[in-house]
């Protein structure tokens, strides 16, 4: 493999990638916030001799495709990072300034998950470089290495990669590793999320005579209230490894002025599906409990969309990869027993597009969108020993 220069230290990278302000378009209102980020990482991954491709996403910054083959006849495997981040309000840290202090690395994106991207990138060029394992013989995969974008709003990034590029890749993948911040453990189910964003309407006028109009404020209030005492306990399906399903009401907004009948008002509710449980499923009996209510209150007007749909990770599904998986771990004297989380990841689009997906990456989730972000250098260290071992192990 050609390499130009000095490849950086996991920590001299992951300072330059936190360096850059991705905050999520959504979320930031900027207009592709990661496109800079990409463009420092294919440049660097030109000059350390490795093939490139910009993969387009609508809306959205593009994403970047690393690959390293050793051979046609080998297996590839995929390893993915989110580029994007939440919000910077309110961080007691510099958010962009990457503070290396106390044996850790500050700022926005450090644990979730630049820190993942760091240690998957230095991972591979050491990888590329040593060529072949101790005993003389090829390193058995070859690499793909996954820099997405739109992880933390509308995963419209991984969807447009499972759908729109991997078919026209010309190599069929074995598995993904997923970079989040799981302390290095093996998470091989997650939850889902279904997310409804559902309005009242009523009718505006003064408030000197509200019986000309129809408070939607006040139809939203009865509504939150039949949910909660008749629909939510019905959110109950449970697993062994992710826990119990959930169901919760987290944004209202209503009304104009405080002398303005409202005419409109708005929630989001958020639903945490487990493994096992489909889309359909939650839609399903939401849209039997919004009947109800209606059939109760047929003055009410409502209507709702499904805003976010991310399915659940299911174990049964991942096989033999989270076995060889764990078996890696194990091997180097690490906890090898696979966990859930009560989450979402890409593994789970992964999966449903036919590639077994396990989530793996340094650093704490308690850590990850807080207030003063970081991650420990040692188990960053540790994460590119992780991962080349996964390079040649699977």
């Amino acid at each position: 493999m050609a390499s130009d220069g000095r490849f950086p230290k996991v920590e001299e990278l992951l300072s330059s990638m936190v360096s850059y302000n991705t905050v999520n378009s959504e979320i930031s209102k900027r207009e592709k916030p990661e496109e800079k980020l990409v463009d420092f990482l294919r440049d660097l991954a030109e000059r350390s001799g490795f093939e490139t491709k910009r993969l387009a996403v609508p809306h959205q910054s593009d994403e970047l495709l690393i690959t390293y083959c050793q051979g046609e006849h080998l297996p590839w495997v995929l390893f993915d990072s989110h580029l994007d981040t939440v919000s910077v309000e309110g961080m007691t840290v510099e958010p962009f300034a990457a503070l290396e202090k106390g044996g850790r690395i500050w700022g926005r994106g450090a644990c979730d998950t630049k820190g993942s991207g760091a240690a998957m990138f230095r991972a591979l060029w050491e990888y590329a470089r040593e060529g072949r394992l101790q005993d003389g013989s090829s390193a058995p995969n070859n690499i793909a290495l996954f820099y997405s974008v739109d992880e933390e709003w509308g995963m419209t990034g991984i969807r447009a990669f499972v759908q729109d590029h991997y078919p026209g890749l010309g190599f069929k993948l074995k598995g993904a590793l997923v970079g989040e911040p799981t302390r290095l453990r093996a998470v091989i189910a997650h939850n889902g999320v279904v997310r409804y964003t559902v309005q009242t309407h009523g009718v505006a006028c003064h408030s000197s005579n509200p019986t000309l109009g129809k408070s939607a404020v006040s139809d939203m209030a009865r509504l939150i209230t039949f949910l909660e005492e008749e629909f939510i306990p019905t959110c109950n399906r449970s697993h062994p490894l992710t826990g119990k399903a959930q169901c919760s009401i987290n944004t209202i907004r209503g009304g104009t002025a405080a002398n303005i009948i409202p005419d409109s008002c708005e929630i989001q509710i958020d639903r945490r599906t487990v493994p096992g449980e489909s889309t359909k499923e939650s839609v399903d009996a939401f849209t039997k409990a919004i009947d109800e209510f209606k059939r109760q209150r047929p003055e009410s007007e409502i209507t709702w969309q499904l805003s976010i749909d991310v399915p659940p990770l299911d174990d049964s599904q991942s096989g033999a990869f989270s076995a060889a998986v764990a078996k890696v771990l194990t091997g180097m004297g690490l906890n090898g027993e696979t966990i859930g989380v009560t989450y979402g990841t890409h593994a789970a689009d992964l999966q449903v597009g036919g590639i077994p997906a396990v989530v793996i990456g340094p650093g704490d989730i308690g850590q990850a969108h807080t207030k003063d972000e970081w991650i420990d250098l040692s188990e960053l260290k540790k994460a590119v020993e992780v991962y080349k071992r996964l390079m040649t192990g699977l």
